[in-house]
Formats: C-alpha cells, sequence, structure tokens
C-alpha cells in the first residue's frame, strides 16, 4: 500500500522561525514513517521555501528552491530544477508554522486555493484567533469572560492616566510573547507601547487579571473533542515569556510548568469545559492549546487560543497531551488523519 504524501511546512518569516523548526524535529521523531512519506519543505527567515531532508542540518542551503502551487491541477508542489519543474503531488499538508504567516490565515488561504488538506484551522479561525482583540470580541460574545482591553491603533497616543494599573501591553497580532510587557506605572506606558509595536502596528492594553495561569489543549473536531491534562504556570517572578530564554530546554528563569495542574477536581474540569467552548465559539479544528486564568474566586478568563500551538520537547501543548495518555505520534497520526478524511477543513 502507497504511504500518504504529507508535505511537512516549517521555518517561517515570523520571529517564530527557531521555534517552528524545533517543532518540526518533534514532529520528525513522531511521524510514523512505514504510514506517511513526509516531503519537508523549509521556508527561510527571508522567505525562500526549500524542498530538503528535514528541519535538521543546513536545510535552508542544501535544499532546492520549490513553491507551493495554487493551481489544483497540480495539487502541490513545483520543485525548480535548472529551468525546468518537478511537480510532486501532496495528499496533505501539516503546516507546523507559528505566528504571522503560519498561524493568522496566510498559509491556509494558499492552502485553500490549491485545494490539498491540511492540518489545524481554516483561514476564518486562524485569522480570528491571531489578534487577539477579535478573539475577545467572539468569546466574550458568546458569554466567555475575558480581559477588559483597550486597542491602540498605529497612530494614537493614549492618556496614560486613562488606565488602572498594572496592565499589560501587547502587540494584537504576534505570539510567544514577543513584545509583551507589564507595565506598574503610567510613565511606563509609552516605552511599553514603542516596544509591542516593533512587532505590530496594532497594540492591546490590556488589565492585568489577578489568577493562576493555566492550559488545556485541545484536539479534534466539533463534537468530538478531546482534552488533555489542564497545566499551571508556577512564576518565581514576572510574568511568563515562553521563548525567551538563550536555552529553554533547559528551562525557564522565572517559570515551571506543573501538570497536571494541583488545582482542584472541579477547576479542572472547568477550565477544561471553558477551553472546549472557547475553542468552538471560535470554529477551531484539528489543535489548539487555550489559555486562561483560574481565578480566586474558580471562575476563568481567557488568555489566548493558539492554534499551532508550539510541539517541541519543552512545549506545553504535548506535554499536556501526554499527561493525558497521547504521545505526539498519536497526536501527529491523528491530525494528520482527521485533515485527509476532511474533518478538519
Amino acid at each position: 500500500m502507497a504511504r500518504v504524501k504529507v508535505g511537512i511546512l516549517f521555518g517561517g518569516v515570523s520571529e517564530e522561525h527557531p521555534v517552528s523548526v524545533k517543532s518540526a524535529r518533534e514532529v520528525a521523531g513522531s511521524l510514523d514513517v512505514g504510514k506517511y512519506e513526509p516531503f519537508w519543505i523549509g521556508i527561510t527567515e527571508s522567505g525562500s521555501w526549500r524542498l530538503c531532508d528535514g528541519p535538521d542540518g543546513d536545510w535552508a542551503d542544501a535544499g532546492r528552491p520549490v513553491v507551493l502551487s495554487p493551481d489544483r491541477g497540480v495539487h502541490g508542489l513545483l520543485v525548480l530544477d535548472g529551468g525546468r519543474y518537478e511537480a510532486i503531488r501532496l495528499d496533505v499538508v501539516f503546516p507546523v508554522l507559528h505566528g504571522r504567516h503560519g498561524e493568522d490565515g496566510a498559509v491556509q488561504g494558499l492552502l485553500e486555493l490549491s485545494g490539498i488538506p491540511y492540518v489545524g484551522c481554516d483561514v476564518q479561525a486562524s485569522a480570528l484567533c491571531m489578534d487577539k482583540s477579535l478573539t475577545y470580541l467572539v468569546v466574550g460574545g458568546a458569554g466567555i469572560a475575558t480581559p477588559a482591553v483597550r486597542t491602540v491603533g498605529p497612530d494614537e497616543n493614549p492618556d496614560p492616566e486613562e488606565f488602572t494599573y498594572p496592565v499589560f501591553v501587547k502587540p494584537a497580532r504576534s505570539g510567544s510573547s514577543f513584545g509583551v510587557g507589564k507595565v506598574a506605572r503610567k510613565e511606563e506606558l509609552p516605552g511599553a507601547l514603542e516596544d509591542a509595536r516593533r512587532f505590530d502596528s496594532k497594540v492591546l492594553v490590556e488589565e492585568a487579571v489577578v489568577g493562576r495561569e493555566v492550559g488545556c489543549a485541545v484536539l479534534g473536531n466539533d463534537p468530538d473533542l478531546v482534552v488533555g491534562e489542564v497545566d499551571r504556570i508556577a512564576l518565581s517572578h514576572g510574568f511568563f515569556k515562553i521563548h525567551q530564554e538563550s536555552a529553554p530546554e533547559s528551562g525557564s528563569e522565572n517559570s515551571v510548568t506543573i501538570v497536571p495542574a494541583d488545582v482542584p477536581v472541579e477547576a479542572r474540569v472547568l477550565v477544561q469545559e471553558t477551553a472546549k467552548a472557547v475553542y468552538r465559539a471560535l470554529g477551531c479544528r484539528g489543535l489548539s492549546r487555550v489559555d486562561l486564568f483560574l481565578k480566586d474566586d474558580g471562575t476563568v478568563v481567557l488568555n489566548e487560543v493558539n492554534t499551532l500551538p508550539g510541539l517541541t520537547s519543552y512545549s506545553r501543548y504535548p506535554g499536556m497531551m501526554a499527561a493525558a495518555g497521547l504521545s505526539l505520534r498519536d497526536v501527529v497520526d491523528r491530525v494528520v488523519s482527521a485533515a485527509l478524511e476532511g474533518t478538519t477543513r
């Protein structure tokens, strides 16, 4: 029986390029090569696409130039070989990409044009979840608590007196805590806005929710959703800054992830049910990680949704799923099989 041809996209032009490469390495070690035939497509930081042997080594220089054709007749890749093109038909694509042009609907739109089934959320859900201000509008409309937030446009300079401190300043459309700052005093606000604008012209000034940071991994499509064990981020100081460390594999300088979370059973169930409600409200499919705050009064507030969460050795999503009995190999097989069956499209 012929193996399923899987195109695996990794790298990308966002600030999360290095994380994507690490995620792809874990996928490489978890893909059943007896069942799937991988075609590795690495996207360099400058935006060049390379068909390569995998995410290890000098793939950016060793790979061959390649494009994903939007022509449904091709249904896959066009590999440049001298002055000629070689077509490779793909059965499914797994975009192991994080951040801009990976999670925001851009590559999903290209895949829709190509007619190739793909893993994860569609264009609409990807765009909604990438923009936190839109995420809050949709989720709040579904009756789920969100932080109080003020959206600041590119030419706006809000009066620092209008906020109650502390607040968080963050890019509306970025990930992995890039550009996020906690502002304790009004004098710090202009500098925090400037930092956030390095990553996005649209910035949020958000209330600092007092509560424990918890998360829930969600897998599948409504109504058949699987959730991982809830985790909790235990902070020694500051705030959680994932992927900001020089060597995140060896641990964070100010946080430890506890999974299963050390919270009461009723709180764990509430977090899992709220995560599923958020996932449904936003139209998520395939997989996503829903991050929430668990307040002292037992209520939960949405933090953010990651539609293509990190799959690295130290990432939260695979850790939560492993604690629930699903290895990354199981997760990869499920999302790829579901995309092929059309249940993630």
